[in-house]
C-alpha cells in the first residue's frame, strides 16, 4: 500500500509573521533581515508586494533596496517563529503522530494510519490544514500531498501561497518530469551546473539518465537523484520526538570587518573550533574529520576537509587541522567574509580509539591534561555563563597570538 505523505510550507514565514502585528504593511513590500551594521545584511524573508519587485531571500540588502527602493526592512524575532512553529506543529500533531520539521517553517506528515479518521480524503485534508492555520494563526500554508517524501516537497513548492497540489501515482509522470531538474530537493547550484553540461535540465531527462552515470558523475548522491526522479523514494516520514542522528556538528560566523592576516584568520578559526569542540562535548560524540569553507566579499565559498589520525573534541586539535584547511583554501592579504567550521564523521564516545605513538613522548598526558582543562572550562561556562571563559585571549579583531584560555569580566 502506498504512503499519503504531506509537504506543509508555511508562505513567507518570517514576513508573515512580523506582519500579524503590523496589517498596515501588508500591501507593502516587506523583507525581514538580519543586521546590516554587523554584515548579516542578507533578506531572510519577503513578502508577496517585495516578490513581485525580483527580491530574493538569501541576497544582499543592497541588491534587494536596488530592485526596490522602498522596501521596507524589518529585523528578524527568532524566538516569536519558534513560538509560531510550535503552534502550527500542535495542530499536524492532532492529525498523526509521525510530524518530521524540514526547518522552522516545514514539515512531513505521514497520515498513511490516521487517514482514514477523518473521513475525508488527503487533499481534503490538507485544504482543511490550510483553513485551520489560517483561521487560527492567521498564516497561510501551501502543501503538496504525494506517495513520498520528495513529491510532496515538489508539491508544495509548485503553487504558492495557500494551496493544495496532489501528485498521485497517476499522474507523477506527468506532472513531475517536466520541471526543472533544480526544482527537485537536493538538486542545488553546484548539481544543476553539473548536470546541465550534459543536458539534463528537466526531471524527466534525470530520470532517464542510467544510474551508473549518475553515480559515475556525483557519487552517491547520482543514485539518491536517479531514485528521487523515477519516484523511488522510500525515506520515512520521521517523529520529530525520535531523535536525530547527528551526522556534523558546525558553526559559522560572518565578521564584522573583512579578515586579511594569518593571525585574525586563526583567531577566527579558534572561536569557531571552541563552539564546535565545546558542543561535541555536550553531546558526548568525537570528530573523526573536519570541513572549512571560506567566504569571500564576493559571497564565493571554497571548502575542503580532511579526515583527522585520531577522533577528537578538543578545541586544540579541531583549531589546528581547521587552519591547516584554511590555509589551503586561503593566502593574505586576500579579504576573508566569513568562516565555517565543522565537525564530520562523528562517533560516539565511547567508540573511538587511539593508537599511541611510542615515540612521541608525553602525548598521552599531553591529551589528558588538555581533556581537563576543557573540562574544567565547560565547567566555568555551564556555571557562569557561555561568554564567562574564552580560548586564545583574542578575537578576530584583536589578532594577538595568545594560545591559552582567558577568563572574562
Amino acid at each position: 500500500m502506498d504512503r499519503v505523505i504531506l509537504h506543509c510550507d508555511l508562505n513567507s514565514f518570517y514576513a508573515s509573521v512580523e506582519l500579524l502585528n503590523r496589517p498596515e504593511l501588508k500591501k507593502l513590500p516587506v523583507a525581514v533581515c538580519g543586521d546590516p551594521s554587523s554584515r548579516h545584511g542578507i533578506i531572510l524573508a519577503k513578502n508577496d508586494p517585495a516578490k513581485r519587485f525580483g527580491v530574493q531571500t538569501a541576497e544582499t540588502i543592497w541588491q534587494a533596496k536596488r530592485k526596490c527602493p522602498e522596501l521596507i526592512l524589518l529585523p528578524p524575532h527568532h524566538r516569536l517563529y519558534r513560538e509560531y512553529s510550535r503552534k502550527v506543529n500542535a495542530i499536524y500533531d492532532e492529525y498523526t503522530d509521525l510530524v518530521e520539521p524540514f526547518g522552522i517553517d516545514e514539515s512531513w506528515l505521514d497520515v498513511t494510519n490516521t487517514l482514514h479518521l477523518f473521513g475525508m480524503d488527503a487533499g481534503a485534508l490538507a485544504d482543511t490544514l490550510r483553513q485551520r492555520v489560517r483561521k487560527e494563526l492567521g498564516l497561510t500554508l501551501s502543501v503538496g500531498v504525494s506517495f513520498n517524501k520528495v513529491f510532496a516537497k515538489l508539491g508544495s513548492d509548485y503553487k504558492k501561497p495557500d494551496a493544495t497540489t496532489v501528485i498521485s501515482r497517476d499522474n507523477w509522470r506527468e506532472f513531475v518530469w517536466p520541471l526543472p531538474a533544480g526544482d527537485m530537493l537536493y538538486v542545488g547550484g553546484a548539481a544543476r551546473k553539473l548536470l546541465g553540461q550534459y543536458g539534463v535540465r528537466s526531471i524527466g531527462e534525470l530520470a532517464a539518465c542510467p544510474r551508473g552515470m549518475l553515480e559515475e558523475l556525483m557519487g552517491k548522491l547520482g543514485g539518491q537523484l536517479h531514485d528521487y526522479a523515477n519516484g523511488l523514494d522510500r525515506e520515512p516520514v520521521r517523529s520529530r520526538h525520535q531523535p536525530e542522528v547527528v551526522k556534523s556538528i558546525g558553526n559559522g560566523t560572518t565578521f564584522p570587518k573583512n579578515l586579511t592576516t594569518r593571525a585574525q584568520v586563526s583567531a577566527g578559526i579558534g572561536l569557531l573550533a571552541d563552539s564546535v569542540a565545546g558542543r561535541l562535548r555536550r553531546v558526548g560524540l568525537y570528530a573523526g574529520g573536519v570541513h572549512v569553507t571560506v567566504r569571500d566579499p564576493a559571497f564565493h565559498d571554497r571548502s575542503r576537509q580532511r579526515q583527522l589520525a585520531v577522533p577528537t573534541h578538543l578545541i586544540r586539535d579541531i583549531s589546528a587541522a581547521a587552519l591547516e584547511l584554511a590555509e589551503e583554501l586561503w593566502k593574505p592579504p586576500n579579504p576573508v567574509r566569513a568562516l565555517t567550521v565543522t565537525a564530520i564523521h562523528l562517533t560516539p564516545e565511547g567508540e573511538t580509539y587511539e593508537q599511541e605513538d611510542l615515540f612521541a613522548a608525553g602525548s598521552a598526558s599531553n591529551r589528558k591534561r588538555q581533556e581537563r582543562l576543557e573540562a574544567a572550562m565547560d565547567g566555568i561556562r555551564q556555571k557562569y555563563g557561555s561568554g564567562a571563559i574564552a580560548f586564545g585571549g583574542r578575537t578576530p579583531e584583536d589578532p594577538e597570538d595568545g594560545g591559552s584560555f582567558r577568563r572574562k569580566g
